[in-house]
């Protein structure tokens, strides 16, 4: 983790770690793609709440947790932009890997799918797992499974391509 990271992080949670993050229930696309970015890239031990979408504030507040991808949370949807694009831009996390994602998660989250050729996919997975997993936390562990995945073709598998035909 740079110093960057850790100095926004104590911006947030002051020493306390694990840190803790709460969203709204029934996670899909970016309520999995920030956790994702966070156990990956910020807080390998961070914790995550699902939440009814009228208990995120006092969950946060209750918990010591920062609240992402709901109105009024520093994390959220900003333009055209997604709670992704927020925590990068947050954490200064340049990283080609992640700039890949950017557009993938951003256009599944908002029904852009035009935005990236991967966001239609995306987007159907996520509601597919959503369909498949009634626990918020085992929808969470499939679904870091998909974003690892993503992640590993964005970074070493992107130009690779498959047509085989018999």
């Amino acid at each position: 983790m740079t110093k960057h990271i850790q100095v926004q992080l104590n911006a947030l949670f002051g020493p306390r770690r694990p840190t803790r993050w709460v969203t709204r229930e029934r996670p899909k696309i970016d309520r999995i793609a920030c956790p994702w970015l966070i156990r990956r890239f910020l807080d390998s031990d961070a914790e995550f709440l699902y939440v009814p979408t009228a208990q995120v504030s006092e969950a946060a507040t209750r918990e010591g947790a920062a609240a992402f991808d709901i109105p009024g949370a520093a994390f959220s949807h900003f333009g055209e932009k997604c709670s992704f694009d927020a925590f990068l831009e947050y954490f200064a996390l340049d990283d080609a890997g992640l700039a890949t994602l950017a557009p993938i998660v951003r256009g599944a989250d908002t029904d852009r799918h035009g935005l990236a050729p991967e966001a239609a996919g995306l987007h159907a997975l996520s509601l597919g797992l959503a369909a498949n997993f009634a626990d918020d936390h085992q929808l969470l562990a499939q679904g870091l499974v998909i974003y690892d995945a993503l992640y590993s073709w964005a970074t070493r598998a992107k130009g690779e391509r498959h047509d085989w035909r018999p």
